[in-house]
């Protein structure tokens, strides 16, 4: 049965950094391979894990609906498609890395989207962990591309427009139904001492932060010289609070 952990919060908030440092988590201590999804647009997961993104999702639906008069005799448009989104897979020990992208095209993409979510969902079965870094809008998360989520991390820098950005991802959530099982909010960076006014915000707007993920100097440096987050020794307490939030949750 396939685990799956999505991300989410207001860009800049580090949830791209908490994601790998999940994975981190997730190959030293799950009990099976994980499937990494990025679909930020903003596409930065796989230098965060270490990896070159030479291909997208984005880029090969654009691709499909222009050269789809070139599909091979004999081959269906959907076996066309399916074909060409496994060539976009990094693999990588313990852990393989699909990059969603931004397409460049004004055509509609509702036939390639439904190939895409099946695609997805028929891929995820394969592993033990989906870990799926979004975008606020959670804009994967509403077209289904996804299975059901297990785990949803609402990642909330420690202002109070970060708690603002959290209160409207969870509305986004009940609007668009979709089927979570668990939300929890993240505190990342989190100073010693959270100031008074976020405090009140998040009494105000009835929200517990489930952890706090220090302001960690090394997860800078790691970031500043495009190391990947995976290489984080054990005593980086970014890592220890990541680690400790993941063993709370998937006990």
């Amino acid at each position: 049965m396939t685990t799956s952990i999505a991300l989410a919060g207001k860009g800049g908030s580090g949830k791209t950094s908490i994601a790998s440092m999940i994975i981190r988590y997730l190959k030293e201590n799950g009990p099976g391979p994980i499937l990494a999804i990025d679909a930020d647009p903003n596409t930065n997961l796989g230098e965060s894990l270490g990896l070159e993104v030479k291909q997208t999702v984005g880029l090969v639906l654009d691709k499909f609906q222009r050269d789809k008069i070139e599909i091979p005799p004999g081959m269906t448009k959907e076996a066309y498609l399916e074909y060409r989104l496994n060539e976009i897979i990094i693999e990588n020990e313990k852990f393989d890395l699909v990059t969603m992208g931004r397409g460049e095209g004004a055509e509609c993409y509702c036939y390639p989207n439904l190939i895409l979510r099946k695609f997805v969902d028929r891929l995820a079965d394969n592993y033990a962990y989906v870990v799926m870094d979004n975008e606020a809008g959670l804009e994967h998360l509403s077209r289904r591309t996804t299975q059901n989520v297990d785990e949803l991390l609402i990642i909330a820098n420690p202002t109070v427009k970060g708690v603002r950005t959290v209160a409207r991802i969870k509305d986004i959530v009940a609007q668009l139904k979709l089927r979570v099982r668990r939300q929890s909010v993240i505190i990342n960076p989190a100073p010693p001492h959270l100031d008074p006014l976020v405090k009140k915000e998040l009494l105000r707007l009835e929200i517990e932060p489930a952890a706090s993920i220090p302001l960690d100097e090394e997860v800078y440096q790691y970031d500043v010289e495009l190391k990947p987050l995976l290489e984080l020794p054990d005593s980086s307490s970014a890592v220890m609070a990541v680690n400790d939030l993941m063993a709370k949750l998937l006990t």
